[in-house]
């Protein structure tokens, strides 16, 4: 029974050695988002150059998007630098299309939703972790959910209806908490496959894609509920 319980023993040490690592890979993203975003919201030609030319804000959200299908796609073939270089340029690219966050809501508004926001993350990805149940099947149902929300946002972009926004935020609430639930779980059952004998370049790719993975769910969690919490500008 001892190589047992010694086996299992150092199996939950690789995974709390993994998951450390992804959420401190994610917390580094975080960090340079959010003191991105906060520079450009305090600098006139920043704002100018990035928000005064639609030609530039999306070409920017397009080079996220790029960024992130490159980096899931070919994570395998990269160095753990690239694959870490790449996840940082996403941070900071992420920050310059945030700044707005700064701009439209009061400051104490975007605080006291981060930390709404980041004691739930927590609290699901603490649930992900110890859940005993396959998360599998609520991961797929919350996958459905958000190309229904993608493609509500799509169209409310030309309805412009202010009740459609706030189904859409609420329902988005729903969905991302689900996801981190199910990433996390998932990331999880990652750590606990690995084959031994892996070196600390093929590791570092995976806490990477996995703090890519729990980052986005953080983000968005976030601007969901900041659009049901958040208290604009205007409104001073």
């Amino acid at each position: 029974m001892q190589p047992l319980a010694y086996g299992a023993t150092q199996a939950q040490i690789l995974v709390n050695q993994f998951i450390r690592s992804v959420y401190n890979w994610m917390a580094v993203g975080l960090g340079i988002t959010g003191f991105v975003a906060f520079a450009v919201a305090n600098s006139p030609g920043l704002l100018q150059v990035i928000y005064g030319n639609q030609l530039i804000f999306f070409g920017l959200i397009i080079a996220e998007l790029a960024l992130v299908f490159y980096l899931s796609a070919r994570i395998n073939r990269m160095q753990a630098s690239t694959a870490t270089g790449v996840f940082m340029i996403y941070a900071v690219l992420n920050g310059l299309t945030l700044a707005f966050v700064f701009l439209v809501y009061t400051s104490a508004s975007v605080a006291s939703t981060f930390f709404i926001c980041a004691a739930t993350f927590v609290a699901t990805s603490i649930y992900g972790m110890n859940a005993k149940r396959d998360l599998t099947s609520m991961g797929s149902f919350m996958a459905m959910g958000l190309i229904g929300i993608i493609i509500a946002s799509l169209v409310n972009l030309f309805i412009r209806s202010s009740a459609m926004s706030m189904i859409i935020s609420y329902v988005g609430v729903i969905v991302f908490v689900g996801l981190t639930a199910y990433d996390t779980q998932k990331l999880k059952m990652m750590a606990l496959t690995q084959p031994d004998g892996l070196d600390g370049g093929v590791i570092r790719k995976g806490a990477i894609l996995g703090a890519l993975t729990l980052y986005l769910d953080f983000i968005n969690l976030f601007l969901m509920l900041l659009r049901i919490m958040g208290v604009t500008n205007s409104r001073d």
